[in-house]
């Protein structure tokens, strides 16, 4: 028998309202259509009844009544999630070796927008901390619990799209810098906003985080051209990347292709939306792959803003269906960080233990070492601070020893010590256990946490 492995992952985004007047807009946003909005064409579209120049049946899709049924709020979350995280519910999609379905939530933060018209939940840790808070209710100790990051657009709505990860509004940095000093946490896995991956991204990622749920390769559809979004590499642009669900490593020069880069990206379609969904073809691709020997991982990925129990029982019949056929596979539902470990056969690495040490070099200087007692994933660790007056600062270690040992100097040019409340430090390492270590100055007390052991 032979093995591939199931993720479901979640862009993990809390509620989300659209008005029908927001409906037309993004109607316009996406096909160039300007109409005026009534819930009465709005019917007539979605029946496609008004002759549209051949984009009658991607604009029926785009505004289909289950996706336009929103969680619009943090009551209608909860319900559903007090029924899809229950073990009735998930002991309905039971794996191979009958264990029932797992979640992985790749959690985002909705800060620092200018314009909300879609009311996004805003703040740091919101929603990581709402779905921290149900699991544990709940008892879910074997989902996963992820990144997921939106960049700001230049205009700082909330409703729209960006490519970049590093400008002068994102808030990249704040946003780990939070979640390593106030919450003990830090990613093994990521999930790009609207799978967008571009050179700073990549960069970014390959320093820190060793697996990446991003790649929305697939064979054309039909409508993906009239979608201006996502066409003509818009957006999520991965029209070279490698059509197979045998996760690779990127090239250093373009993540679309194979190359020498150290995390590995994973291949997750969408599940219910307009385009790029899961399907017969591709699970079928799923099992042959695993025939081949392939190390085959079988991703997915939708909304919590959506009903994510109609998405789960679409996908599991589609591998249901094809499981029946091929007798000789078995599927795992799984974590994203453990589909990667097994199916790739990961070597052990145990965690990387962190070593701290301060010294007074004079008057106001002071030194911060620190060792690593394994090679860790990236050549440095995330390097957080947290100052008295409340800012998150994220900075550069200086190199020792690249993987292994760093410094970095409290003085004039960056801050002295006593302006420091919190130093914390995170990495992955190559099997993606998290090593996280947070030092108190004034009470000079550290807390160190393992995660994905």
């Amino acid at each position: 028998m032979k093995n591939f492995y199931i993720v479901h992952c979640i862009d993990t985004e809390g509620p989300l309202q659209e008005t029908v007047e927001a409906t037309f807009e993004r109607l316009k946003h996406i096909y160039h259509l300007d109409f005026k909005p009534s819930n009465e064409l709005l019917k007539k579209l979605q029946n496609a009844e008004v002759d549209l120049n051949g984009l009658e049946e991607s604009v029926q899709n785009t505004l289909d009544p289950r996706l336009l049924d929103y969680n619009d709020n943090w009551t209608k979350i909860y319900n559903m999630l007090c029924d899809c995280l229950d073990s009735n519910f998930r002991n309905n999609f039971k794996d191979s070796f009958d264990n029932g379905w797992v979640y992985n939530w790749h959690c985002v933060d909705h800060v620092d927008y200018d314009y909300n018209p879609r009311n996004r939940d805003l703040g740091y840790n919101k929603i990581f901390d709402y779905y921290q808070s149900i699991l544990r209710e709940k008892k879910c100790n074997n989902d996963g619990m992820y990144f997921h990051y939106h960049p700001h657009p230049i205009k700082k709505f909330a409703h729209l799209s960006a490519t970049r990860w590093i400008g002068p509004t994102d808030k990249l940095f704040q946003i780990l810098s939070r979640r390593i000093i106030d919450r003990n946490w830090f990613p093994a896995s990521n999930r790009p906003g609207f799978q967008v991956t571009r050179p700073d991204s990549h960069w970014f990622l390959e320093q820190y985080i060793p697996f990446d749920f991003a790649s929305l390769a697939s064979e054309p559809e039909s409508n993906d051209y009239k979608q201006f979004d996502i066409s003509n590499g818009r957006s999520g642009d991965w029209r070279r990347a490698p059509i197979t669900w045998e996760p690779y490593h990127p090239h250093h020069d373009d993540y679309q292709l194979r190359g020498n880069c150290n995390r590995w990206i994973a291949r997750s379609l969408n599940i219910g939306t307009r385009f790029a969904n899961l399907n017969d073809l591709e699970v079928e691709r799923a099992f042959l792959e695993t025939l081949e020997g392939k190390s085959v991982v079988l991703s997915f990925s939708n909304h919590d803003f959506r009903d994510l129990r109609k998405d789960v029982s679409t996908a599991y019949h589609l591998i249901k269906k094809k499981s029946d056929k091929y007798p000789g596979v078995n599927f795992i539902n799984s974590t994203c960080v453990e589909a990667m470990r097994k199916s790739l056969k990961l070597p052990y690495v145990d965690k990387a233990e962190f070593e701290i040490e301060i010294k007074e070099i004079k008057d106001c200087v002071h030194i911060l070492k620190i060792k690593s007692s394994q090679k860790i994933f990236g050549s440095q660790p995330f390097l957080a601070i947290k100052t008295l007056n409340g800012e998150y600062i994220h900075d550069n270690f200086d190199f020792q020893i690249p993987f292994r040992e760093w410094s970095y100097t409290f003085d004039a040019e960056t801050l002295f010590l006593k302006e420091i409340d919190t130093i914390g430090i995170a990495a992955n390492n190559s099997y993606g256990i998290t090593s996280i270590l947070n030092f108190n100055v004034k009470k000079k007390e550290i807390l160190i946490t393992y995660l994905n052991q």
